[in-house]
């Protein structure tokens, strides 16, 4: 069975997501840990998982923000990219 990656299906490890579906299943991890349903193994199980996803999105987030100021907008309406050694 495929599909968005869900609780009881989260994505196969080492898989690649978006920065969103990190965000949603993220989302998904807080309501399952605060409703309180959950034996401690399950429980330390998504925790670690979030924090794996945490780690990644603000990974990402990061390069993204580098990415950013590298690029310029140069005067002529184009793009000029600056070196990551300035």
């Amino acid at each position: 069975m495929t599909g968005a990656p869900s609780e009881n299906n989260p994505p196969p490890s080492g898989a690649t997501t978006s920065l969103q579906a990190d965000l949603s299943r993220l989302e998904a991890i807080v309501r399952a840990l605060e409703a309180n349903d959950l034996d401690l193994d399950r429980a330390l199980a998504l925790f670690e998982e979030g924090i794996g996803r945490l780690r990644d999105a603000r990974d990402r987030l990061a390069s993204a923000e580098l990415r950013l100021r590298q690029l310029r907008e140069a005067a002529n309406g184009g793009l000029e990219v600056e070196p990551l050694d300035r």
